[in-house]
């Protein structure tokens, strides 16, 4: 199974603010801690806040956080938000795709299988489980001589 990178992104970003649940985070601050483009961040912060994962406020001193505890979120909800306008192969599309193999195909039960282990998965797993701490803040005051 591969992820979009927009989802990568999001779960990133999801995974830091679980890890600081009550804090408010910028769109900038994210994207320089993890190396992303804050233009494309921004537009994961706002799938996210339509899905209902975040909040967000704007202008001096606004940001975005959870929406709920992280312990209510699993990573198998959140992949299905973000991910549900993309098959996993052409035959799985809304229209049912262009394949020659249709309707004989023996590979897409279990392409179907395999998807959902997959999700179940990450349905077992919360938001909690995989928050990705603060990093240390560097001591900044100066040793005792």
């Amino acid at each position: 199974m591969r992820l979009t990178l927009f989802t990568d992104f999001a779960l990133r970003a999801l995974m830091r603010l679980a890890g600081e649940p009550a804090r408010s985070f910028a769109t900038n601050e994210i994207a320089a801690e993890f190396g992303i483009s804050r233009n494309h961040l921004a537009k994961v912060v706002r799938d996210l806040a339509d899905s209902g994962f975040i909040t967000t406020q704007r202008g001096a001193g606004g940001g975005f956080l959870l929406a709920r505890p992280p312990q209510s979120i699993t990573i198998g909800e959140v992949v299905r938000a973000l991910e549900a306008r993309q098959a996993l192969v052409e035959c799985f599309r809304g229209d049912g795709g262009d394949c020659a193999l249709t309707p004989r195909c023996r590979l897409k039960t279990r392409l179907a299988a395999a998807r959902e282990a997959f999700m179940r998965e990450l349905d077992a797993t919360t938001l909690a489980e995989c928050a990705y701490p603060a990093r240390p803040r560097k001591n900044s005051a100066a040793s005792p001589a």
